[in-house]
């Protein structure tokens, strides 16, 4: 691409999924595909132009306080069947660079996301809301190598699943659960019905809410403005699932 900087990534990049907003007007609610103390990928569709210096702000919901760093875009990816759009985006500033490795560190992560959280001896229940049976079997995957991967096979992890958004609140109604993975589009009663039925009901309003969509923008921000704690936007990646529900049930 003619006058692109060059992508030079000095220190390995991990995955980590945290929410980014932008500063100047831009919309947020776009996510971290990766971190590294001097860089990170940002999955988004909005308009940047290379080399333009762009104000972040990196959180989780819930679980870590806004962080500002100020970055350049270094390279631009356009949308692919396999991959969402995006900018890699290169941070200089030695302060910024510290607040990174802070957050990439034990302090930064399993010392601010998961401090005073011992997982529950009950183990977690977490709901998939959807009616595509082949991402079904896809997030089942994930839940499963969670299950004996970080959790190593002590901790339970119960999966329920739901085609709907009134079959979902029916079962959220009954049992607890820990956390919902729900599509936007379904019949009967759609995802945007369920997020906001769900905030409104007291013994509900707390549970974090993951939504993964096919949605555009709009769909993004609707579900944001709704109380969706983190937006995915299909298609989703493995890792990307992961480390989302690892931080949202503070599994380290």
């Amino acid at each position: 691409m003619p006058g692109a900087l060059p992508d030079r990534r000095l220190h390995p990049r991990r995955p980590f999924v945290l929410r980014v907003d932008f500063a100047g007007g831009r919309p947020g609610g776009d996510t971290t595909e990766n971190l590294s103390r001097s860089g990170l990928f940002v999955q988004t569709d909005r308009p940047f132009d290379i080399g333009e210096r762009i104000p972040l702000s990196l959180s989780f919901p819930g679980l870590l306080d806004p962080i500002e760093i100020v970055g350049q875009v270094v390279w631009i990816r356009t949308s692919r069947a396999d991959e969402r759009a995006g900018i890699g985006v290169r941070v200089e500033n030695a302060a910024d660079q510290a607040k990174l490795e802070r957050l990439l560190s034990a302090e930064g992560t399993e010392g601010r996301m998961t401090e005073a959280s011992g997982l529950p001896p009950e183990g977690f229940r977490v709901l998939i809301v959807e009616d595509n049976p082949h991402i079904i079997e896809m997030y089942s995957y994930v839940l499963k190598k969670l299950a004996s991967g970080p959790l190593g096979g002590k901790v339970p992890l119960e999966v329920r699943f739901a085609p709907d958004g009134h079959s979902a609140l029916k079962q959220l109604l009954e049992t607890k659960f820990n956390l919902v993975m729900t599509d936007l589009y379904m019949p009967v009663m759609d995802g945007f019905q369920l997020v906001e039925r769900i905030r409104q009901e007291e013994k509900l309003k707390s549970i974090p809410v993951i939504a993964i969509s096919a949605g555009g923008k709009e769909a993004q921000q609707r579900a944001l403005d709704l109380g969706v704690d983190i937006y995915l936007r299909k298609p989703v990646r493995f890792v990307e699932v992961l480390e989302t529900v690892k931080q949202l049930l503070h599994i380290k």
